[in-house]
């Protein structure tokens, strides 16, 4: 996430410019040479911070972070993204809670209707205590046609960021990132309905392992959802600051039949599952989402990452994605981040 470091002119001026390159750049078509028909490279955009991926049959609609709009590209090749037809769906209003800012957006299908949860801040108040998640609704069949409704601020107990939602044994949760005294933290909640929260908020992390507190901030963030093949729960979320090329995926996990909202039952993994890989070129993996082939038979993730050390937080992170499998625990096996020079197959058909 694009979570600015607070009080500092020198991010002010650096999300400036990264809004403008975001503008200027984030749909330049790929300079490297095509893997062909049945083989991909990494990344698939030049640009596309917090990426994010939903299949609809065949169909694949991807998002990621613009700064000043929504927008949904749409495709049946989803490592081809830069040939795919996108629209912008969503324009924020020049005044508001959530008028700029506009960072890590997801699309989602529930009962039939389009669901996009983004996070946004007010304006005059480009800060923590003035960032919250948002939603947008849709009953169009396909999320690039149709009325985009804004339903508002999602009603959580404090501001923060990297909304989610996901549905497990006929119960509706929201997941995301509060900012909870210096730390950014991860917290649940029921839903009533997928735009309402209803009873308490449980925090099931926080940042206090050493490789969570890089760059100079307690941050976790980015949290996706992912059931296990065993029936087991994951939780996989980015910590450390955007800006440090320690940026990383952890995880939690809660064995099969707990209660999502049961703080206790979720044990985090004592180190990164999924993090940069100098000899592959690859820096700040994180802001993940998951998704299957169109077949069912294979798991893959999406990722942004730097291509070189030291490039912080900017539209530099492009999007990345990479098939996974399950270990025989049963919990999720990443491996190291693709490189550039490593052609993978396309997902199965």
């Amino acid at each position: 996430m694009s979570t600015p470091k607070p009080g500092a002119s020198a991010a002010r001026a650096a999300a400036l410019a990264t809004l403008l390159w975001l503008i200027a750049g984030c749909t330049a078509a790929s300079q490297k040479p095509p893997a062909g028909d049945e083989f991909f490279t990494n990344p698939l955009l030049t640009s596309g911070p917090d990426p994010w991926v939903t299949r609809d049959g065949d169909d694949y609609f991807y998002m990621h972070t613009l700064g000043d709009r929504l927008a949904i590209w749409k495709t049946r090749d989803i490592a081809d993204l830069q040939h795919a037809e996108h629209k912008t769906i969503w324009t924020p209003p020049p005044s508001g809670p959530n008028a700029q800012s506009i960072w890590a957006p997801e699309l989602h299908r529930i009962d039939g209707k389009w669901y996009v949860y983004y996070t946004a801040a007010a304006s005059g108040h480009d800060d923590d205590d003035h960032r919250g998640v948002f939603v947008l609704e849709n009953d169009s069949a396909d999320p690039l046609h149709g009325e985009w409704r804004d339903r508002g601020r999602i009603n959580t107990r404090y501001s923060g960021i990297d909304g989610t939602t996901f549905s497990h044994a006929g119960v509706r949760y929201f997941v995301y990132s509060p900012y909870v005294g210096p730390d950014s933290v991860l917290a649940i909640a029921r839903m009533s309905d997928p735009v309402t929260l209803t009873g308490p908020e449980v925090t099931l992390a926080r940042p206090d392992l050493s490789w969570e507190r890089q760059g100079g901030r307690q941050i976790l963030e980015g949290p996706e959802f992912l059931a296990g093949p065993t029936g087991d729960l994951f939780l996989v979320y980015s910590a450390s600051a955007c800006w440090s090329d320690d940026y990383a995926l952890g995880l939690l996990r809660a064995p099969a039949g707990s209660d999502p909202l049961d703080a206790n039952a979720w044990k985090k993994s004592p180190v990164p599952v999924f993090a940069k890989s100098p000899e592959n070129g690859v820096f700040a993996p994180g802001h993940n989402g998951f998704f299957t082939s169109p077949d069912g038979k294979e798991h893959w993730i999406i990722y942004h990452a730097n291509p070189g050390p030291d490039m912080q937080c900017t539209p530099k992170r492009a999007p990345r994605i990479q098939p996974f499998h399950f270990g025989h625990d049963g919990a999720p096996v990443f491996g190291k981040p693709a490189g550039p020079d490593q052609r993978l197959r396309k997902p199965s058909s």
